[in-house]
């Protein structure tokens, strides 16, 4: 399949001559299907440029629910078995393409709320300000084996997990697209900041990104800049045409800014007696946690004992706290001359030596 280009077409006939499992992921951002009625005046009477193109009109709900399966049958037979497929909207759709998701044998993994930090304001003052919109994660079926970058994202954040309420700004400024009279190329462009958390968390550099409504191509600017290939589908000319022109000005971030590190999941399984064999712990050295409350015996067979009881560097480190549970490698540390070592980091020396032969 060739990739990095724009498809100027129709969503649903265009993803038709894509070959079967031949994209990685799948960023959607189909019409909302608003129902305004009528112009949206703010209250000095001016008008709100608000979405009334003829793309966003559907005759009814059943029209709308007809497109949108047709579109999603398309995505999953066109996405590899580990692909995950994400899809953006508001109140007047999210809930229908959901439902649809379902019965097509998609597997919902999480709903994300984009929370907006400078949302539109509620100009007739009928309901709250709506300041937020949803996105739907789910993968091809009930597949384990998709692509989701837990440990660097938690790096970013703190060194914790990462929630799924997202505060990102609205396309505001420099990158917002506007046209020659100033006014916006597009209603609805997403920013940049949004899809490269999700390109980030969810898709591997190389990967084929696909956008079956690309607008003005911001999924294709992200990627290129990410490192991730992708094909965009669009069916408006002058909206192709702007995001070709953009990505084309789009400049690839060096492959070591990009790159995930390897997850720990991935990394091969050290079990804590392989330490004390390879004398990296000793056996009848003590264990003690980082404020030395509790205290430990590592025993010849790679167990440990506190008060008489026998049990894995986990078992006793949860119940020495009264916890159901316990990381006994992030837990106990064995004393040296430096100071305390972290089980952890001896295993990670064990790693480092495994991956050098």
């Amino acid at each position: 399949m060739t990739v990095d280009r724009v498809i100027l077409g129709d969503c649903i006939s265009e993803l038709e001559k894509l070959p079967a499992g031949s994209v990685d992921l799948v960023f959607a951002d189909p019409p909302y299907n608003l129902q305004l009625e009528g112009a949206l005046s703010r209250p000095d009477q001016s008008v709100v440029d608000a979405v009334d193109d003829d793309w966003d009109k559907f005759a009814s709900f059943e029209a709308y629910d007809a497109f949108t399966r047709a579109w999603l049958l398309q995505c999953r037979r066109v996405m590899k078995p580990d692909a995950t497929l994400w899809v953006i909207g508001s109140y007047h759709n999210i809930f229908r393409v959901g439902a649809i998701l379902q019965d097509l044998g998609f597997w919902v993994l999480n709903d994300v709320v984009w929370r907006k930090a400078n949302p539109m304001p509620n100009f007739r003052g009928r309901r709250f300000t709506n300041a937020h919109e949803t996105m739907i994660w789910a993968s091809r079926g009930q597949s384990k084996g998709y692509t989701f970058h837990y440990d660097a994202l938690k790096a970013g954040n703190e060194d914790t997990q990462v929630r799924s309420d997202w505060f990102i700004p609205l396309c505001t400024g420099g990158e917002r697209l506007k046209g020659e009279d100033g006014r916006k190329v597009h209603p609805t462009q997403k920013p940049e900041a949004l899809l490269a958390r999700v390109l980030l968390s969810s898709s591997n550099p190389g990967d084929v990104v696909l956008d079956p409504f690309f607008g003005t191509g911001t999924t294709g600017a992200v990627a290129k800049k990410l490192g991730r290939h992708f094909v965009g589908i669009e069916r408006d000319p002058d909206y192709a045409a702007a995001a070709r022109e953009r990505i084309a000005a789009a400049v690839p971030l060096d492959l070591s800014v990009v790159e995930a590190p390897p997850s720990k999941r991935s990394e091969p399984r050290i079990p804590f007696a392989s330490l004390v064999e390879a004398g990296l712990v000793a056996a009848g050295a003590k264990l003690v946690d980082e404020k030395r409350r509790y205290t430990a015996v590592v025993r010849a067979d790679g167990a440990i004992m506190r008060d008489g009881i026998v049990g894995s560097i986990h078992k006793i480190g949860a119940l020495s706290q009264g916890l159901p549970a316990c990381n006994g490698w992030t837990f106990w540390s064995v004393e040296s001359e430096g100071g305390l070592v972290l089980l952890d980091d001896l295993r990670k020396q064990m790693r480092d030596v495994m991956a050098a032969a």
